[in-house]
């Protein structure tokens, strides 16, 4: 099953290289699913296909399971360190998170966790945070942002917006339109 779902984890982040936006890269990873849910299916004899749900395009991830090298050029992640699940400010940056996934998606974010410090993590050793930490990484693979306390969508997607590498996004969405 934890093959599956690093299979699933690895197809999630290879697919939006290929896609040209979001609805594209849902796509991908919707036909990628239904492949293999085919295939599953015939070896169980059901037939039933699922549509990629917003956990399998935003997450949040394990940091264990995740490498940021995967990343780069891909996707933004959003790391959300604690030093235990119960914190408060944990809790309420996850539900802040997914109040509005579609403008994370629309940002290709992908939101991974990091909850327990004896696990000694990669992303936690690279970014080292103290006590619960919000960390904003761009496509290049730069540290953006660290904040130490809950932030809103709305503003993550401000300070997204701000970025080199999402204005030129920007532009090249409003091109391909024009023509």
């Amino acid at each position: 099953m934890r093959q599956l779902f690093l299979v699933g984890v690895a197809a999630v982040f290879a697919l939006p290289v290929l896609a040209q936006d979001t609805v594209a890269a849902a796509e991908a990873v919707a036909d990628a699913a239904g492949a293999e849910q085919s295939a599953d299916a015939a070896a169980d004899g059901s037939a039933e296909t699922d549509e990629p749900t917003v956990a399998d395009l935003l997450g949040p991830f394990e940091a264990a399971d995740v490498s940021l090298d995967d990343l780069l050029w891909t996707r933004r992640p959003i790391v959300v360190f604690a030093d235990t699940p119960a914190d408060p400010r944990f809790q309420k940056q996850l539900e802040l998170l997914l109040e509005r996934p579609d403008e994370l998606i629309a940002r290709d974010v992908v939101i991974i966790v990091d909850s327990d410090p004896k696990a000694r993590t990669e992303i936690r050793t690279r970014l080292r945070p103290r006590g619960f930490m919000l960390t904003l990484i761009a496509k290049d693979g730069r540290v953006n942002l660290r904040k130490p306390f809950p932030w809103d969508v709305r503003e993550i997607a401000h300070a997204i917006d701000k970025w080199p590498i999402r204005q030129q996004e920007i532009r090249d969405r409003k091109a391909a339109i024009r023509e």
